[in-house]
């Protein structure tokens, strides 16, 4: 790896940190963006001193950038998911069948699979229990819920977004 490509790194994850610390903090004073782009500047020297930054791994930020249509699509999921489960909570007429099922996930990388099972989780109405290989156990409130995690959607798009995460 060259020496660019090493700088490449470096800069890629001091940004990253402090785009994070920036949307984390919520302060804004020249003060506070001082101390936090210092702390940014501390961690990635001790990161880089201690190994922590692997080179000849893709950029992970480039991954997750793959990733950003398929999180507006979950947002959109996990609205529709929040407005059916208090649905059935506020209405006793319709069904509450708690169940568990197994999904598969056709993901290759362990990071993918693991934003899988946490998307299960996030949506209101589902909770992924255990990740084994390439199973996910799921706990779901109702019939819709399971009949949508086995439909694969969710799993479809993520597989696609991992697909290639160089392009």
């Amino acid at each position: 790896m060259s020496k660019y490509d090493i700088f490449f790194h470096k800069i890629s994850l001091i940004i990253s940190l402090a785009v994070l610390w920036v949307m984390l903090s919520g302060h804004y004073t020249s003060l506070q963006l001082f101390l936090g782009f210092l702390s940014v500047l501390i961690v990635a020297i001790i990161s880089s001193r201690m190994n922590l930054i692997i080179f000849d791994q893709p950029i992970l930020q480039l991954y997750f950038i793959k990733f950003i249509p398929y999180w507006f699509w979950l947002v959109v999921q996990v609205l529709k998911s929040n407005i059916d489960v208090c649905k059935r909570i506020l209405n006793p007429k319709l069904p509450i069948n708690p169940q568990l099922i197994m999904v598969k996930a056709s993901q290759v990388s362990n990071l993918a699979k693991v934003i899988y099972a946490n998307s299960i989780t996030l949506t209101p109405g589902t909770i992924s229990i255990d990740l084994d290989g390439s199973n996910i156990e799921v706990h779901s409130l109702s019939n819709k819920g399971a009949n949508g995690l086995k439909a694969g959607d969710m799993d479809r798009k993520i597989t696609s977004a991992e697909a290639n995460p160089y392009v």
